[in-house]
C-alpha cells in the first residue's frame, strides 16, 4: 500500500533516528508453546472512559476455546465478540470490536486487549455490563496486575503462530509506513520497532524492543496523550459531541503537551535527559501491540516497524494481510 517515492523518504527519516531505549532477547521463544488461559476470574474497576462520573468494571476469566472473547453481561441474547479483525468496527479514533447487534460493542478496546500479545495469555472471556470501559491514572498497568493476580495457566492445546511471507511495507500519505517482516528461522519471537515524530515536545523518539511479560508490563503504564489545543477544545465545547461529552480524561489520566512545555508529569525519562519517551512507549505496547492481537486464535511473530502510524494504518495493514493471503503458519 501507498507511494513508493514516498516510502522510500519516510524509511529514509526513519532511519536516521537514532535508537533511544533497546530491550531485546536472545531467546528462540518467549512464551510456552502450550496455549494459556487464566487460572481464576478476577475483576478492576475505575470511571468509565466515555462516562467519566460512572464506574465502570471489566472481568477477565479463563476460557477453553481459542482466542480472547467480550462478554457484554448486560446483553445475554448476544453471541461473544471475538478479538479478531473480522469483528472491527472502527478505528477512527480508537478501537471498537462489535458483532449481532450494534449495542453489542465495547470501546477503546486496545488498552485491554494488547495484553493477549503482550503477556502471552490465548484463551480469555472479557465480561463486561457496558460498552464503556475503564479508564485509569495508571494507563494500563492495572489490567496487567489484575491478569497477574488471576494466573496464567498452561492448557494442554499447542499453540499456533502466524508471520509474513515476505517483507511487506505499507505506506501512508502523510510520511508514515508499517514494515513487516518473517519471522528469522521460525524464531518465534515478536519483535517491534517504532518510532514517532511529533511537532511538540515529545519530538523525535524511537524504541526497539521484544515483546516479553517483563516490557510490556514496563510500558503498559504509558499513557495517551493529547494536544494541549484538543484538551482545552474538548472540555469547552465537549459537551456539544456525544462521543466527548462524558469524556472522563483529566491531566492524570492522559499525558498533555503543548509545543514547548508538558501539562502535568510525564513518565519514562530517559536517563540522563529531560526527555521523556512516555509517548512511544505508549503507541507500541497498547497501540500497535493492540492490533497485532487481533490475528484470531494465532499468535503473530517477526519484526514490525511503525514510523508516525496510528490505528486505521495499524488496523488497514493486518486487514490486507488476511485479504491478500500474505500470512503463514509457522
Amino acid at each position: 500500500m501507498g507511494n513508493a517515492s514516498q516510502l522510500a523518504e519516510a524509511q529514509r527519516r526513519f532511519y536516521e533516528q537514532p535508537i533511544d531505549d533497546q530491550r531485546l532477547t536472545d531467546a528462540r521463544e518467549v512464551f510456552p508453546p502450550v496455549r494459556r488461559t487464566l487460572a481464576s476470574e478476577t475483576s478492576v474497576e475505575g470511571v468509565g472512559t466515555f462516562r467519566g462520573k460512572e464506574k465502570r468494571t471489566v472481568t477477565f476469566g479463563p476460557s477453553s476455546r481459542p482466542g480472547w472473547w467480550i462478554r457484554r453481561t448486560d446483553q445475554p441474547e448476544q453471541l461473544d465478540t471475538s478479538v479478531d479483525i473480522a469483528n472491527l468496527w472502527t478505528s477512527a479514533r480508537n478501537l471498537v470490536l462489535r458483532s449481532g447487534s450494534p449495542h453489542n460493542y465495547l470501546r477503546m478496546v486496545e488498552h485491554i486487549i494488547a495484553l493477549r500479545a503482550g503477556l502471552g495469555v490465548d484463551n480469555v472471556v472479557i465480561s463486561t455490563n457496558s460498552g464503556d470501559p475503564p479508564l485509569f491514572d495508571d494507563s494500563s498497568l492495572p489490567l496487567v496486575q489484575a491478569v497477574e493476580r488471576a494466573g496464567i495457566v498452561d492448557t494442554p492445546d499447542q499453540a499456533t503462530y502466524v508471520t509474513v511471507k515476505e517483507p511487506l511495507a505499507f505506506g501512508g500519505s502523510r510520511g508514515d509506513f508499517l514494515l513487516f517482516l518473517p519471522a528469522e528461522n521460525g524464531r518465534k519471537v515478536l519483535r517491534l520497532d517504532v518510532a514517532i515524530d511529533w511537532r511538540t515536545i515529545i519530538g523525535r523518539q524511537r524504541i526497539v524492543f521484544d515483546v516479553t511479560p517483563e516490557v510490556f508490563r514496563y510500558g503498559s503504564y504509558a499513557r495517551t496523550n493529547a494536544t494541549h489545543r484538543q484538551y482545552q477544545l474538548a472540555r469547552a465545547f465537549g459537551w456539544l459531541f456525544a462521543d466527548t461529552r462524558n469524556l472522563g480524561y483529566n491531566t492524570n489520566n492522559i499525558l498533555i503537551h503543548g509545543r514547548r512545555r508538558w501539562y502535568g508529569t510525564p513518565r519514562f525519562q530517559l536517563e540522563g535527559t529531560e526527555r521523556f519517551l512516555e509517548p512511544v512507549w505508549h503507541r507500541a505496547t497498547l497501540d500497535l501491540l493492540a492490533a497485532l492481537s487481533l490475528f484470531g486464535p494465532d499468535r503473530f511473530v517477526g519484526t514490525v516497524v511503525s514510523f508516525r502510524s496510528g490505528h486505521t494504518q495499524d488496523c488497514d495493514a493486518v486487514r490486507a494481510l488476511y485479504r491478500q493471503d500474505l500470512l503463514v503458519r509457522l
